[in-house]
Order: structure tokens, then C-alpha cells, then sequence
């Protein structure tokens, strides 16, 4: 396992559409490890692959200090309620914290490092964290969502 570079805004990648992972073997299970510990390195909550120039659609989640590592891989919001607004950040844009309007509960359907079918709810912070990892498969950035005022 490996700690690898958190892409920063202004670099072309983190701009770009991930593409769906269809294997599901070491290099995926290495993808997720090094982006592990990248984020637990970071002291992050969320991570997408493209922050670390993989453009597979993979995000990982921690809410515990790394405790409990959440791994999506192939994630879609199947199902969302209610509206939050709340301050974002990002560790490929630093020192920038801009408010954001996400849903309150989502919940998403992805599969496990071993292809398992897998459905991930979650509301409030933990929302917005998953909205916002989903969002960088996309090329999308919080602060194209930021709320200016």
C-alpha cells in the first residue's frame, strides 16, 4: 500500500468523466488500498480516483477518523429526499470552503472491491460526502455547485 498525489484543482483530470470499472482484481484492490491510506494521510472524509489520476469510477468514505472505510465502486444515487445547505471543502481544492445545496438522505447503489452488489445510505454530512465523491466521476467540482452569497 502507498499513499499517491491528491490532484489539485487546474489539472485537466479532475475534469474528465470516469469510466466504469469491469474488473474487479488487484489493480482495483490496489486502487482502493493506496486511496485508503491517501485519504487517512490527508485526514480527509471522501476520496474519488481522478483526485489521484485514475479515471475509474471509485470513491471511498470515512466518517470515524478511518476507523470504517466505505468503498463505492460503480456508484449511483438511486434515491434521494429532502434539501441541505452546508459548507463543502475539498482535497483538491484547499483552503476553499464553499456552501453547497445537496440532498438531506440519499441512498446509492454501487458494488464492494469483489463485485458484491452493495446499497449505501446515508443522510446529512455523510450525504453530501457521497454526493460530492460522485460528483468528481463526473468532472464536477463543489464549486461549480456553490452556493455565492
Amino acid at each position: 500500500m502507498a499513499r499517491r498525489n491528491i490532484y489539485q484543482v487546474g489539472d485537466n483530470t479532475l475534469r474528465e468523466v470516469s469510466k466504469p470499472v469491469t474488473e474487479f482484481d488487484d489493480r482495483l484492490w490496489q486502487l482502493l488500498d493506496d486511496m485508503r491510506d491517501t485519504l487517512i494521510y490527508a485526514d480527509g472524509a471522501g476520496l474519488a480516483a481522478p483526485q489521484v489520476g485514475v479515471l475509474k469510477r471509485v470513491f471511498i468514505a470515512t466518517f470515524d477518523g478511518g476507523n470504517t472505510i466505505i468503498e463505492a465502486v460503480n456508484p449511483k444515487i438511486v434515491k434521494t429526499k429532502g434539501k441541505r445547505v452546508a459548507p463543502e471543502g475539498c482535497l483538491s481544492i484547499p483552503r476553499i470552503r464553499e456552501k453547497v445545496e445537496r440532498p438531506k438522505h440519499v441512498e446509492v447503489e454501487a458494488f464492494d472491491r469483489h463485485g458484491n452488489p452493495i446499497v449505501l445510505k446515508a443522510s446529512n454530512f455523510e450525504a453530501s460526502c457521497f454526493c460530492h465523491e460522485i460528483d468528481h466521476l463526473d468532472g464536477i467540482l463543489f464549486t461549480d455547485k456553490s452556493i455565492k452569497k
